[in-house]
């Protein structure tokens, strides 16, 4: 019987594993790198190990490291987690080899599901649909098609390919993504099927000889190939899902599987189903399956490695509906690059419970207030899932959770989120992995344009307010009170974007509001964001308001008749405004700035720390808009840094191999002919 369980992982996962061990009576051990030291899967742990570094390279994906931690603290198993080594046969057997108990497949399951070529033609002999498929790029016979990383999942080393011309770029680009990842760079390719629903089995073995269908997912939402909204039961034909359910169980008994596992399967447009690949670990949309059947799957992890048969031996039924969002430190005007900083706030509202089987709201997070969000590791901040009776129910209380959370310090994917689940393509089930490039519109934010002056308004006065409220003396007067009531205060943002946000606003003598204006003014919006106008700096532009109440962390302001409160948070220069149309993050700027180094022009800014791995260009060499310049790797992903402009290329300050940090000018490209 496990006693002392070691998870060779980190953040929410860990955590996760770490709840089910409570319960059961178990203690934890965590290993952690000196970038995580403080981070609250390593405070939640009975004991905890340092992994000196920060890379996963230097940490995470160290056997010796990792058995050595298990050892000096006594574990007696060793739970993977995912990603990582989850699924490194080697790490398996050394386990095992350790003395140690596995909580996880057999090391010949993962091997034999390892290699993805030897995988699909052995699931093939035993009957599982498969895709047409091919390793070198010159046996491809027709387009479109998928390039994919041999060694691991999760969207890494993944390109689509829809011409011969981009084939070999594809591929080479996807080596080295694969090899960052996974230190592994084999891919493959494979066709790739348009429109197709990204659908998988949740699967269930023990030593016993049974395996057991657990109900199918619906993956398909998925951005770079990653998947962002999950949910369970997929909403299938049942005919579909019955051939889902036997080509699953096949696939485990094929490879005697043990444990945790997931089937993956892409649903064609005309109904045919094809195999993807097996994942032979705990998934990180397992929550939904969880909600849906009451069964803690972890628990069942551990009951057998045990060796405990399973306590049910067929497909349980589902109860009711839930969905899940990953919520990722991305940051939209990047063009959703991975964001690092310090979360100086992560509350989200009506949270039923945390890493529990809790019918209501579930929030599985890596994350507190005053978490930094590392460079080093995946941008997955959190699984906020919704468990309702119905689909609809479930979708409008994920939608509306997320919609009023307070996410502070860090941008994030979360207003991407809530425009898909709220969006009619959604709640009609008319999904697919493509879904994303038809409907550009679920990327614009939450807040359109034209309430960010009001947002911009309520920031000032709080701001106002607490100034007034630390006052020494004069405390008690008006807000900007003065002889001469004529001239406005002035208070300057810049804003997401970058774009500078002026707010001017005048009070009359009794202290309330008499104008205001913001410059400048945005065009009005519609709800899916679109311009619906042209621009104006006219003061009639602006909705009457009246100030309700203004405290440094709370505004009430009645605009045009109708009360709107504003939550806002202040750390430093920086101010959050979360209001009823949505969240807008500020930075104000100084009265009085002082002298800073003026940037060349033209000069391009790395978006956040990494390493530039290619440089394609040379200096003095005429580009056009839209070239590859370099390649910047960054969170486990390449980044491909693009002229601005047709020009000449003036300066490439970093070479490839070189490490840069947020700011960094990584080229200049003069727009003018090249002086020389």
């Amino acid at each position: 019987m496990i006693t002392r369980l070691l998870v060779a992982n980190r953040g929410e996962i860990a955590r996760r594993v770490f709840a089910t061990c409570r319960t059961l009576g178990v203690e934890t051990v965590a290993v952690h790198s000196d970038a995580d030291a403080g981070a609250p899967f390593v405070t939640e742990a009975d004991q905890a190990v340092r992994l000196p570094g920060n890379t996963p390279a230097e940490t995470y994906l160290r056997i010796d490291l990792v058995l050595d931690a298990a050892r000096r603290a006594g574990a007696d198993a060793v739970h993977p987690g995912y990603g990582f080594l989850a699924e490194n046969a080697e790490f398996a057997a050394a386990v095992t080899d350790a003395g140690l108990t596995w909580v996880g497949p057999p090391a010949k399951a993962i091997a034999a599901m390892g290699d993805k070529m030897a995988a699909k033609a052995l699931l093939a002999d035993a009957g599982v649909p498969m895709l047409p498929t091919w390793t070198e790029a010159g046996q491809v016979t027709g387009f479109p098609v998928l390039v994919k990383a041999a060694a691991g999942g999760g969207g890494r080393g993944m390109r689509v390919v829809r011409d011969a011309a981009g084939l070999a770029e594809a591929v080479a680009g996807a080596r080295r993504e694969a090899a960052a990842a996974f230190g592994d760079g084999t891919v493959f390719i494979e066709r790739y099927v348009e429109r197709g629903r990204h659908v998988e089995v949740q699967i269930f073995g023990d030593s016993h000889g049974t395996v057991v269908a657990l109900g199918a997912r619906d993956c398909s939402i998925q951005r770079r190939h990653q998947k962002i909204v999950e949910e369970a039961p997929g909403v299938l034909p049942p005919e579909v899902r019955e051939r889902l359910h036997e080509a699953a169980v096949a696939a485990g008994r094929a490879v005697d599987y043990v444990g945790a596992g997931t089937v993956e399967f892409l649903l064609a447009p005309d109904g045919q189903v094809h195999f993807l690949e097996m994942n032979t670990r705990l998934q990180v949309e397992h929550p939904v399956t969880e909600l849906t059947t009451g069964l803690d799957l972890v628990r069942l992890q551990l009951l057998v490695a045990e060796g405990e048969p399973l306590p049910l031996t067929a497909t349980p039924p589902a109860d009711g509906h839930a969905v899940e969002v990953r919520l990722c430190a991305e940051d939209p005007a990047q063009g959703f690059r991975p964001a690092t900083g310090t979360l100086h706030r992560f509350a989200i509202p009506e949270v039923a419970g945390e890493f529990t089987r809790t019918k209501g709201l579930r929030l599985d997070s890596g994350v507190a207030d005053g978490s930094a969000v590392s460079v080093h590791y995946d941008s997955m901040l959190a699984k906020l899932v919704a468990w309702a009776p119905t689909r609809a129910e479930a979708v409008r209380a994920l939608a509306g959770a997320l919609a009023r959370a307070e996410l502070h310090g860090v941008a994030t994917n979360r207003d991407l989120l809530v425009r898909v689940l709220r969006s009619p393509e959604f709640g009609a089930v008319d999904i697919d992995t493509g879904f994303l490039d038809r409907h550009p519109e679920v990327f614009a934010p939450l807040l359109p344009t034209d309430q960010l002056p009001v947002a911009a308004l309520a920031a000032a006065l709080a701001g106002a307010a607490g100034r007034r409220a630390s006052a020494p003396l004069l405390g008690g007067l008006p807000s900007g009170w003065r002889n001469v009531p004529a001239f406005p205060q002035v208070t300057r943002f810049t804003g997401a974007d970058g774009g500078e946000v002026e707010v001017r606003y005048r009070l009359d003598r009794t202290g309330a509001l008499a104008d205001w204006s913001v410059s400048p003014a945005p065009a009005s919006t519609g709800p899916d964001g679109s311009a619906a106008g042209g621009d104006t700096t006219s003061g009639d532009a602006f909705p009457a308001v009246t100030v309700v109440e203004a405290a440094p962390d709370r505004v009430v302001l009645d605009v045009d008749g109708v009360r709107r409160a504003f939550r806002v948070h202040r750390v430093g220069s920086e101010v959050f405004v979360d209001g009823p149309d949505g969240a807008a993050s500020l930075t104000e700027l100084p009265r009085f700035p002082l002298p800073t180094a003026e940037l060349a022009a033209g000069s391009l800014l790395a978006p956040l720390p990494g390493a530039v791995t290619r440089v394609h260009v040379e200096v003095g060499q005429r580009v056009s808009a839209g070239d590859l310049l370099l390649t910047l790797e960054a969170m486990k992903l390449e980044h491909p840094v693009p002229a601005p402009t047709d020009g000449v290329v003036a300066e490439l300050p970093v070479p490839a191999g070189g490490q840069v940090d947020t700011g960094a000018v990584l080229a200049v490209v003069n727009s003018e002919e090249d002086p020389r």
